[in-house]
């Protein structure tokens, strides 16, 4: 039989337990709570870390003609005889000369290298030119382009005012039947910019070009 005693002592042991076990779980709840919260926290900081350096990358765009070395490249490599000039003039990047299609030829370009990965992710070319209001071509070359006469070809207008031209890859075009059709970004080895096709005066700048 249980005495006054024995049923108090029982009683403190059975409320100590409780508050114990109470204790206990509140503290292993708290830290669950705790780690719970440290793991979403750690998510989040790495989507929240992807998520910045993907727009960095996509939002990081390069002037190519303030930054990459340019050379002048004409149709007298291959007979041609079209005469013209490449130069830097009030910060832009101006060719000009005299284009002829005499013995097969009919281009002057100045044209840059571009660096590998430099148009990972990119979608396109964005240029600001002006020119005497006719049409130029930029080209590009890339793994597929095996051959002298292979790129990939658009067209732009000029004026004299200057403006901004947006050319997505998918439209440009190959220069060659046994190519592929679509210009594959993740290749390209140069661009240049392009007086072609026709006996005409070439005068064009280029302020800015850069992939987007």
């Amino acid at each position: 039989m249980l005495t006054r005693k024995m049923f108090k002592h029982f009683k403190y042991n059975w409320i100590l337990s409780f508050a114990l076990n109470l204790c206990c779980a509140t503290c292993f709840f708290m830290t669950y709570l705790r780690l719970q919260f440290n793991l979403n926290v750690a998510v989040l900081s790495v989507i929240t870390l992807v998520c910045l350096t993907s727009m960095s990358s996509k939002a990081e765009s390069k002037n190519l003609v303030q930054i990459n070395n340019w050379a002048y490249l004409a149709d007298t490599v291959m007979g041609g005889v079209s005469q013209g000039r490449a130069e830097f003039s009030n910060g832009a990047l101006r060719l000009t000369g005299q284009v002829s299609t005499k013995n097969n030829g009919g281009f002057i370009q100045v044209r840059t290298r571009i660096n590998p990965n430099e148009t990972t992710e990119k979608t396109g070319v964005k240029i600001r030119v002006k020119g005497n209001g006719d049409v130029y071509y930029l080209h590009i070359r890339n793994a597929s382009a095996r051959l002298p006469w292979h790129y990939y070809t658009a067209n732009f207008s000029t004026s004299e005012k200057w403006k901004e031209v947006v050319i997505p890859f998918d439209q440009f075009e190959k220069s060659a039947t046994f190519m592929p059709r679509e210009l594959n970004p993740d290749t390209i080895k140069t661009i240049g910019v392009v007086a072609y096709g026709k006996d005409h005066k070439a005068d064009v700048s280029v302020a800015t070009l850069e992939f987007y």
